[in-house]
């Protein structure tokens, strides 16, 4: 699946060569991030993706159908046991259904759309047990909340396994938002087992053929979390970040002061959300000051809520309806935070300036809860009993022995010798390295993408770099947002490699694909922390990164980098994924 950015999708497969595409039936362009925007050059350019798509024979879903992850879902374009994949960070959503659905770049869908091929590392997996049955009034935002803030580190670039006799209480739309928010916990993939409930939820919306996928044999689990969704309660996560969850009775009686709510997204846009917050704001009116939007998940999910009143009961509160799309979760469009305001909203994200100002805060909870926010005019919630504290349960399992892990090999790439750059900083997200109103500009300059690198986390960096600078960053470096601009906007800036203590998957995918080394190496960030380089600083300091011996050293000191395994290796010798790819097209 692609959406807006078939049209830089395109670019690449161009570039390529590729005239057209060879498996077009299993291709889904669905346009949903920025279709609030009636200018001239958007609706040229929706334009000509739409004819593209239809010319290739293309599955194609016009703007105004829905954000394309609901669509992927309700239209079966994804059926359990598939592999499914989007150029968007939240195709997790699809594990919701039994497959393993996962994100890849632009360059990668240009690859596929040109050669039916992708490269892949596959990931440790972890199981993640849920017992017992949720509280009345927990839903499952909540659950993935908690998960992020219990557990910040233990999925980060794996894959989950949910599993348990919890499952079995969970309504599919629940399990789509903790799918969906996967993403933000740090796995590539979050998938569902299939049972009762998945098969009633795919005879509800037609047939389609589908094999169920396989439980994974316990040697290829490297950890095992235990959730007691009973214990779980009603949580607000932020401000601007995932990685703190309050208990929302400890929250509300702060009363902090909200300006804007938000009921959007495909983590929470579904029928049963909508019709949460409409029985919390049911014949009322939101509080004075306070601006609450609304956008569904998909047209069909608007006319449901329309039929069941749930729609209206949202507008005579006061709610500001949007068009079905991604809208102000992915900054674009009405309702943008502004400098100083607060933001609750039941979107998935709410990394610092990604729903407008980055002076601007912004904290997530479930759609309830934004709803009785909007409706107090500060953080509230619906009275909830209080519960033990939640307590991380992990099991921690031996990890695969070196021979199963395919970590040598592939043509030498030599040294990289460069000016040390450092910001160790942990969970640098992709909106820090793009801000997002470059995201969707196609014509977007090289020199504006370099001077907006990390403008939220070490603003006036940017002015300083150079051509051959090697940034060494903190851990989680790259998560959030698949785009791949993350990978240019370093590119552009002179940045010559990444080295961190970890790199999230998809941000590694987009380095690589673009031929920009990017290393893991717990060692040397120790090492630069005990030498006192940072945490943010552009240093004298030379660092000489050798990709065949796998070593870093700086000031004499040599610290160890992970290996690059045989397709990073002959990707970066490509000098990325076009150079890779040329030859292999039909």
């Amino acid at each position: 699946m692609t959406h807006d950015n078939t049209s830089a999708v395109k670019e690449r497969f161009d570039r390529l060569g590729a005239k057209r595409v060879v498996e077009p039936d299993r291709c889904v362009v669905a346009l949903d991030h920025d279709v609030q925007n009636r200018s001239e050059e958007n609706v040229a350019k929706y334009a000509a993706i739409e004819r593209f798509a239809r010319d290739q024979g293309m599955r194609f879903h016009p703007a105004g159908s829905g954000i394309g992850h609901q669509l992927m879902l309700e239209a079966l374009h994804v059926v359990p046991g598939a592999l499914a994949v989007a150029a968007d960070s939240h195709a997790n959503t699809y594990g919701a259904l039994g497959a393993l659905g996962t994100p890849i770049a632009r360059s990668d869908a240009a690859g596929l759309w040109a050669t039916g091929e992708i490269w892949w590392e596959m990931p440790e997996i972890v199981r993640v047990v849920l017992e017992g049955t949720l509280a009345p009034g927990v839903t499952g935002k909540d659950v993935i909340l908690s998960l992020c803030a219990l557990h910040p580190d233990d999925v980060f670039q794996k894959a989950v396994e949910f599993d348990g006799p919890g499952i079995a209480g969970l309504a599919m739309d629940d399990r789509i938002t903790i799918a969906n928010m996967t993403t933000e916990w740090g796995a590539v993939a979050g998938v569902f087992p299939v049972d009762a409930v998945t098969r009633a939820w795919i005879a509800e919306r037609g047939q389609a053929p589908f094999r169920e996928s396989e439980t994974v044999p316990d040697p290829f689990r490297s950890a095992t979390i235990t959730l007691d969704l009973g214990a779980v309660e009603p949580g607000v996560t932020g401000p601007d970040t995932l990685a703190r969850s309050t208990p929302l009775r400890e929250l509300a009686r702060e009363k902090v002061p909200i300006h804007k709510a938000y009921l959007v997204s495909c983590a929470n846009g579904r029928l049963s959300d909508l019709e949460s917050a409409a029985a919390v704001l049911r014949g009322r009116r939101v509080a004075e000051g306070v601006e609450l939007y609304v956008s569904a998940a998909s047209a069909n999910v608007q006319r449901d809520a329309e039929r069941s009143g749930a729609w209206q009961a949202l507008l005579d509160a006061g709610a500001i309806p949007l068009p079905s799309g991604c809208g102000p979760c992915i900054g674009l469009g009405a309702g943008l935070l502004r400098a100083g305001e607060t933001g609750i909203s039941a979107s998935n994200r709410n990394f610092k300036g990604r729903m407008g100002s980055k002076d601007a805060r912004c904290y997530l909870g479930s759609p309830a809860i934004v709803a009785a926010s909007a409706l107090a005019g500060h953080i509230d919630g619906p009275a909830t009993e209080a519960r033990p504290a939640l307590a991380p349960r992990i099991e921690r399992h031996p990890a695969l022995a070196s021979s199963d892990r395919d970590d040598a090999g592939g043509p030498p790439l030599g040294t990289i010798t460069g000016r040390l750059v450092v910001v160790l900083v942990d969970a640098i997200d992709t909106d820090a390295l793009c801000p997002k109103e470059l995201v969707y500009r196609d014509d977007a300059s090289s020199e504006a993408l370099a001077a907006g690198v990390l403008t939220t986390v070490a603003p006036g960096l940017a002015a300083l770099l150079r051509p051959g600078d090697v940034l060494v960053a903190g851990s989680r470096f790259g998560v959030g947002s698949s785009r791949e601009q993350a990978a240019g906007a370093l590119l552009a800036g002179g940045i010559a490699a990444v080295v961190a203590a970890s790199l999230s998957s998809v941000f590694r995918r987009n380095a690589l694909n673009n031929g920009l080394p990017a290393i893991e190496s717990p060692d040397l960030v120790a090492m630069l922390r005990e030498l006192a380089l940072g945490p943010i600083a552009v240093t004298s300091d030379t660092i000489t990164v050798d990709l065949d011996l796998s070593t870093a050293t700086v000031r004499g000191r040599v610290a160890r980098i992970q290996p690059l395994p045989p397709v990073a290796r002959a990707l970066l010798s490509a000098g990325g994924l076009d150079g890779y790819l040329r030859g292999r097209i039909p």
